[in-house]
């Protein structure tokens, strides 16, 4: 009786790339990181700073901690000079932070409730869902706002019905909110729906099985799930909601102390030659884009150790 030899299993190394090759791809990503993402932002901080970058990093290398602390309590003088002491600066603060506070929950709740859909349920109109959800993506921010000008603005589509009931979208609020919604759509969903997907809805139907209703099923089951989907895509969300330039541009009418966000804000500081204050208005619209990003860290950090 001929015996048959085992299939050889094809050696894990051979679907490996050479070493150079693998360290010239590690090396390009990073120097694309420095370049376009690390150095611009270094470079904020350090205009911010009042004596520049140079000084507090070389107090740390003669591990002279007392001089750097005294450079960063001067950084936060000079955003309280520049920043928070003035009225304009403060409206641009707070409409910045009002709108994300807007935008950010109305995407999270659509977003849920896409997603849900998209990875749990088979609809005729599903293809269709995916497609608008990347509507956004697809066109830019400053047609985006001029899409909402065309429809709520004085010579638009409902701006008549709108300016005979006092209502005003364009160069107010709601525009602002609206357009920062649109720009923002698809990020929480995006997130979401590959998570959704790839845990499938076994869990989901073993808790209705057991006697679990819908509200709890999502609340025990599928929220847990894909907790760290969710988190990602609220910082991804609210950094683009806080940032948000072209759309905000157009609806918003560039009125100072009512309708300027931070980033509008920061043009205007620096189209009228106020370079320190633009960059103190833009370092503090970085930190509060990286917070939850600082805080989702943290989380995973937490994870990480109670699961060690």
């Amino acid at each position: 009786m001929t015996k048959h030899k085992p299939a050889k299993q094809p050696s894990p190394r051979g679907t490996e790339e050479p070493p150079l090759v693998k360290w010239l791809l590690i090396a390009l990503a990073l120097g694309f990181c420095f370049v376009f993402l690390l150095l611009p932002l270094a470079n904020v901080f350090a205009q911010t700073l009042p004596k520049g970058c140079a000084h507090w990093l070389r107090a740390l290398v003669r591990h002279d901690f007392r001089a750097a602390i005294r450079l960063l309590i001067d950084y936060v003088r000079s955003i309280h000079a520049s920043v928070l002491a003035n009225p304009d600066s403060q409206a641009a603060i707070g409409l910045t932070l009002l709108v994300a506070a807007i935008s950010v929950p109305l995407n999270v709740l659509f977003g849920l409730a896409a997603s849900w859909a998209i990875a749990k349920f088979e609809f005729p109109a599903k293809s269709l869902l995916i497609t608008l959800i990347d509507l956004p993506f697809s066109i830019s921010p400053v047609v985006a706002g001029l899409m909402f000008v065309v429809l709520f603005g004085l010579q638009g589509l409902l701006g008549p019905w709108l300016e005979a009931h006092g209502l005003r979208i364009i160069f107010a609020v709601p525009g602002i909110v609206l357009a920062t919604v649109f720009v923002t759509f698809p990020f929480v969903a995006r997130e979401l729906i590959p998570v959704m997907q790839a845990t499938g809805s076994e869990q989901e139907q073993a808790a209705l099985t057991l006697g679990a209703n819908g509200w709890q099923t999502f609340w025990h089951v599928t929220l847990p799930s894909v907790k760290w989907g969710l988190l990602y895509g609220i910082i991804l969300c609210n950094a683009r909601a806080m940032g948000e330039f072209g759309a905000v541009s157009v609806v918003s009418g560039h009125i100072t102390g009512k309708t300027d966000t931070m980033p509008l804000r920061v043009e205007k500081l620096y189209n009228e030659y106020d370079a320190p204050a633009a960059f103190a208005v833009a370092s503090l619209l970085v930190l509060l884009a990286l917070f939850p990003l600082a805080i989702k860290i943290l989380m995973e950090w937490r994870q990480a150790r109670r699961e060690s």
